[in-house]
């Protein structure tokens, strides 16, 4: 597995005063793997946002106008700074700059949160499925930190699934601090369920969600009834032919899909940042 390697300010009390608009500093990078790093920064004192939501991130481009893409913030509604969690493209127009950013850095944050992956797009249910390949992740690691998730659901599934095992490292992480939280760790036992899957290297459980979902065996894994409307409810997030494929599965189980304006049983976020960016 790769060392992840940590960057954080050393220099809290001294960080610059913003000159970019919409500014915010650079708090801690995170190197997961060659092409995954994770990052913190500052929140704007009047950021409001339901976990789930995303906000357009970015730096000036060579033209200096700003190159801004969706980021979904993956730190809780409740944290006092701002985490997300990026893919490395090495021609990516931004990410071939955003990975190299270090703490103390200014970067560009729009402080206008939208989304599609809110307890507000579902109707009420007793299981909730969060469905995610690679950074797809991010959403979920917002609200898997939220109480209010284990307010209204008996059962939280994560599913996600990357090439490796060490693409799994930043969710397990996740999840392993959330249990030995003090804030939320007495609400999460019992109700989350981690599955992560690889479908390239050998590790202790493998396979797309689309297959592990359609022949039933994280159902048989879990110990959890098969998938069915009156009870399941889904957020997906991942590539473009992912969530088509997701799609489907869910709607062979007989759940629609939902939006703000009209709760249903599952939603997809179609702003996730993916390759090329």
């Amino acid at each position: 597995m790769t060392e992840s390697l940590t960057v954080t300010d050393p220099r809290p009390a001294t960080l610059p005063q913003a000159t970019l608009p919409d500014a915010q500093t650079v708090t801690e990078v995170r190197h997961w793997t060659d092409t995954l790093f994770s990052f913190r920064v500052t929140r704007p004192a009047s950021l409001r946002f339901r976990s789930g939501e995303f906000v357009m991130i970015g730096l000036p481009g060579d033209n200096g106008k700003p190159l801004l893409r969706a980021y979904s913030i993956a730190s809780p509604n409740w944290d006092d700074g701002l985490e997300f969690y990026s893919i490395k493209v090495p021609d990516g127009p931004l990410t071939s700059r955003l990975q190299h950013i270090q703490p103390g850095d200014q970067m560009i944050l729009r402080p206008k949160p939208v989304g599609t992956l809110v307890h507000d797009a579902l109707l009420p249910g007793k299981r909730l499925w969060f469905l995610a390949t690679g950074t797809g992740i991010a959403p979920f690691a917002s609200l898997m930190r939220d109480p209010e998730t284990y307010e209204k659901y008996d059962s939280v599934i994560m599913m996600h699934t990357c090439r490796e095992r060490a693409e799994l490292e930043y969710g397990r992480q996740v999840v392993e601090n959330l249990r030995a939280d003090e804030l939320i760790g007495e609400m999460v036992e019992g109700k989350l369920h981690y599955y992560p899957t690889t479908t390239r290297e050998t590790s202790d459980r493998m396979g797309r969600i689309t297959d592990n979902l359609s022949s039933g065996k994280v159902f048989a894994d879990l110990g959890l009834p098969e998938m069915n409307a009156t009870e399941d409810r889904a957020m997906v997030c991942g590539s473009l032919a992912f969530n088509i494929d997701v799609k489907a599965v869910l709607e062979s189980y007989g759940l629609t899909e939902g939006a703000n304006s009209d709760p249903r049983e599952y939603v997809v976020e179609k702003a996730f940042v993916g390759e090329g960016i």
